[in-house]
């Protein structure tokens, strides 16, 4: 079960995490240094079925239901929470468990690419957006380490709207490297299955 450490950059903040493989799909959790709290669970085809994400202030809860997510925003302690669905895959947001769950959902070849809808998470009040990415698996490279050869995929992520392309790579269920994220610490090795 991988547990470890990454680095968001541009907020200088930690996220302790573990994820692993389970009966029917995978969970990862995390944690960060400001308190931002993600408990995400997928199915067996990587549909995030059951997605929390809590700040200091805000939460939401959902998952996918059919072709639709559907999820519930509140503020913290409030009586009346918010329901709200959009047609889209899945969830993304600034935790590194949102890019393993999505790029494990396409199911990519090497040199295949895929236009995922997608509702971003966002902001200490964790606003919604959907939006349209391309996800392409451009390479994988694999790394000699002392138990066994570790397959690292680099996906290119383009946000559709404004044409801006970010490098994602993972290595199974961990993100090696991806736009303002560094793995820092990791305690045994990644999921690859």
């Amino acid at each position: 079960m991988p547990r470890g450490t990454y680095l968001h950059l541009d907020e200088e903040l930690e996220e302790r995490f573990q994820c692993a493989p389970g009966a029917g799909g995978w969970r990862y959790v995390g944690e960060r240094s400001d308190g931002m709290r993600l408990d995400l669970v997928v199915d067996g085809r990587w549909r995030q079925i059951r997605m929390e994400l809590v700040a200091p202030d805000w939460w939401i809860r959902g998952g996918v239901t059919g072709h639709e997510l559907a999820w519930v925003r509140a503020a913290s302690g409030a009586e009346t929470v918010t329901e709200h669905g959009e047609r889209a895959a899945a969830f993304i947001g600034d935790s590194p468990g949102f890019l393993v769950s999505v790029a494990r959902t396409l199911r990519l070849q090497k040199g295949e690419q895929a236009d995922v809808r997608l509702v971003r998470l966002s902001g200490p009040a964790l606003s919604a957006l959907t939006g349209l990415w391309r996800w392409r698996l451009a390479e994988i490279e694999t790394h000699e380490t002392e138990t066994a050869p570790l397959p690292v995929e680099r996906y290119e992520v383009t946000d559709l709207a404004t044409g801006e392309v970010d490098m994602v790579h993972l290595a199974g269920d961990v993100v090696v490297a991806a736009p303002g994220i560094e793995l820092t610490e990791l305690g045994s090795p990644p999921n690859l299955g």
